[in-house]
């Protein structure tokens, strides 16, 4: 607001010196040395940081003005209403009492000055309206992008410690699944190996006494063997995921990854016996909902997206559908080919419909 009073001023005294000049004042030098005084007064009005100065500052600079009206010259008082809203809108809040004190010096000038004194309280008062205005929205503005800032660091680091968080989790639960595993194959694989270890030892010692015995020892190895063979396998057996859970976790993970991304709200939802889902038909539906998605962010314009997965007795059926502006005759790009091509390798089929948004359903049969 500094700079619109200092330039509302600089018209005003530019008018009185013009004024001035025109009328052929022998005063003239005085007038310009007052003006220049009172332009630099205005200046250093806001050289004060504190308030309080800033205040003493702008009373002395309306006392000056009043001594050049009454020692100089009557225009001087044409200054006088922006000094007035400047140091009355640290006092009053309610805007129109200014211009209503304004208008009281009207009293004590000339009658012929009314009509320009009046026309110049009235702009000076706009400007220093807008001015209060912008000043108001400005200092609001930075007060949010104060709390904005603070709020985004604060999420930053809470970020940053969540994702040192799952890092450190992530860390420990190999650490414990390896401690695991560990102990697993020591408990059960190491004393089944080192049972039949000993069997066999027993065995080659004994082949040359008694036969008989050796090989009762060396069948009692193969059979300690073979239980430490299932041990391994039932251990891998329970540590491998099932493909079903496997394939619906990285359909929950890329599409959550997709609506966090690009900030597009997205639903998943699935039915059915996800068992009967094999690898091959987990990488079709995995490729083909990424095209979709993929084109419904380029042309569709939506604001949601649906992704249903049916397994049904005889076939799968994956539904991708959007809310956006569609298309009254698709055009078979090399997306949607793509998708066609990889669906028919396993004798499956994709139908598109943009009638109602757009929608792109994957048929594969089980």
């Amino acid at each position: 607001m500094e700079l619109w009073m200092i330039f509302s001023k600089l018209i005003v005294m530019g008018y009185i010196a013009a004024v001035c000049i025109q009328s052929g004042s022998s005063d003239l030098p005085w007038i310009v040395f007052s003006l220049l005084v009172y332009f630099s007064m205005s200046i250093l009005i806001y050289l004060f940081k504190k308030n309080g100065a800033r205040k003493l500052s702008m009373l002395v600079s309306i006392i000056v003005l009043v001594i050049f009206c009454i020692q100089i010259d009557s225009y001087f008082m044409l200054l006088l209403p922006l000094s007035i809203y400047e140091l009355g809108n640290y006092f009053i809040e309610k805007k129109p009492f200014l211009l209503l004190i304004a208008t009281i010096p009207i009293i004590y000038m000339p009658i012929a000055m009314y009509p320009i004194y009046g026309l110049v309280t009235l702009l000076s008062f706009m400007v220093f309206g807008m001015g209060v205005i912008f000043t108001e929205k400005l200092t609001k503005y930075e007060k949010n992008m104060d709390k904005m800032r603070k709020n985004l660091q604060k999420l930053s680091r809470s970020l940053n410690e969540n994702q040192e968080y799952i890092r450190q989790s992530e860390y420990t639960f190999k650490l414990e699944e390896r401690n695991r595993l560990s102990q697993e194959i020591h408990d059960k694989v190491g004393h089944s190996m080192t049972g039949a270890l000993i069997q066999m030892e027993a065995s080659k010692r004994l082949m040359s006494i008694n036969q008989e015995k050796a090989t009762e020892l060396l069948q009692n190895a193969i059979n300690i063997s073979k239980e430490g063979i299932e041990s391994i396998r039932i251990t891998l057996k329970n540590i491998k995921p099932p493909t079903e859970q496997m394939g619906i976790h990285r359909m929950k993970l890329l599409i959550d990854e997709f609506a966090s991304k690009h900030e597009l709200a997205t639903s998943f939802v699935y039915k059915g016996n996800l068992e009967v889902i094999a690898p091959i038909h987990w990488k079709i539906i995995q490729e083909n909902i990424t095209e979709a998605l993929t084109n419904t962010l380029k042309y569709s314009e939506a604001t949601h997206i649906s992704v249903d997965l049916n397994v049904l007795n005889k076939l799968i059926r994956v539904e991708v559908k959007d809310n956006g502006k569609g298309a009254e005759k698709v055009k078979k790009g090399l997306g949607i080919r793509g998708m066609e091509e990889r669906t028919a390798a396993i004798n499956g089929k994709v139908i598109v419909d943009g009638t109602n948004g757009f929608s792109v359903t994957t048929l594969l049969p089980i």
